[in-house]
């Protein structure tokens, strides 16, 4: 893994799930939970996991629910110096419920939680200071304050020769947000690695082919763009041309949180200087083991692990 830095700010939370297929939450389910969780907290954890040096502003309540989250990212090795936690306000939370198609609900409490309160206190500060990579997440940018802290930090990264790589990662509960379609376009227009899943890519274009949309956003300075794809794989984009890599099948219990470990895998190996197709070809597996597992954290691997599943895809391939 790269020996830089690698920081996210924004939302902590936990997710609490319900174990029966439904729409919405109109009735009584069962429910199972809590696991810690959110985008960037999942994307860091996965960092932290791997080897990658790296860290996270944010902030929880003094509560179960931010210990449950604290104890899980100091565990798997992600810096939790610059995570706050809040003396009144409590630990965001997210309530989840799959549709019989596989679309998801989401009931959130995220910008009047602890999640809201971030601030670019001292500890904050020097973190930042640290940081030679930031990534942001879309879904993070619901509140004035962590848009104005994302928006500093990649002021004060890029200023130090850093790098900014950016996930939309957006859910349809956050569209309306005021301001998210600005602060969106902020952050496209400063990052060097643009990574949306599917028709997230179109957000940003006025072209509404792959293609001519990739080469549309690569046209406004971004050096690499990667297109996440589920269980079809990713295809990376940059100006030599483009690079698709499959994905792999395995048996998907939950995706939540695959994206986010696909992402981690994939910064942490193109910041260490790895070729694209093996860059991709890792966070697939990253991705793969992601969904193998209930939770949005709990399918984050251990480098060893993601060595070890694809030692096994390539001697199923030869086989």
């Amino acid at each position: 893994m790269s020996t830089q830095f690698v920081l996210t700010i924004g939302e902590i939370l936990v997710e609490i799930m319900a174990t029966e297929t439904g729409v919405g939450f109109l009735a009584p389910t069962p429910l199972i939970g809590p696991f810690p969780s959110g985008a960037p907290a999942i994307f860091i954890d996965q960092c932290g996991k791997i080897g990658q040096p790296c860290g996270m502003i944010g902030c929880v309540g003094r509560d179960d629910f931010g210990k449950v989250n604290l104890d899980r990212l100091r565990a798997d090795g992600v810096d939790v110096s610059a995570i706050r936690v809040h003396p009144e306000f409590v630990t965001g939370s997210a309530f989840v419920r799959y549709r019989p198609d596989g679309g998801r609900d989401f009931v959130f409490n995220i910008k009047h939680s602890a999640s809201g309160a971030i601030a670019l206190d001292a500890a904050a500060q020097a973190m930042i200071a640290r940081a030679s990579h930031l990534h942001v997440m879309g879904s993070s940018l619901s509140s004035p304050a962590i848009i104005s802290a994302n928006l500093e930090a990649i002021r004060s990264i890029r200023a130090g020769g850093g790098t900014i790589s950016f996930d939309p990662n957006l859910r349809k509960e956050m569209l309306g947000l005021p301001g998210l379609r600005q602060a969106l376009g902020d952050v496209l227009s400063q990052c060097d690695l643009f990574m949306p899943s599917g028709s997230e890519l179109f957000l940003f274009t006025q072209a509404q082919e792959e293609g001519a949309a990739a080469k549309e956003i690569l046209g406004r300075g971004v050096r690499a763009l990667v297109l996440k794809r589920g269980a079809l794989g990713a295809r990376y984009y940059d100006r030599d041309g483009a690079v698709d890599v499959a994905g792999f099948a395995v048996e998907e219990i939950d995706p939540t949180g695959a994206g986010d470990c696909f992402g981690a895998a994939f910064v942490s190996t193109w910041l260490s200087g790895a070729r694209p197709n093996e860059a991709l070809r890792i966070a697939n597996a990253a991705g793969a083991l992601a969904v193998t597992r209930r939770g949005p954290m709990e399918g984050a691997a251990k480098l060893a692990e993601i060595s070890s599943f694809l030692g096994r895809q390539s001697a199923g391939a030869a086989a």
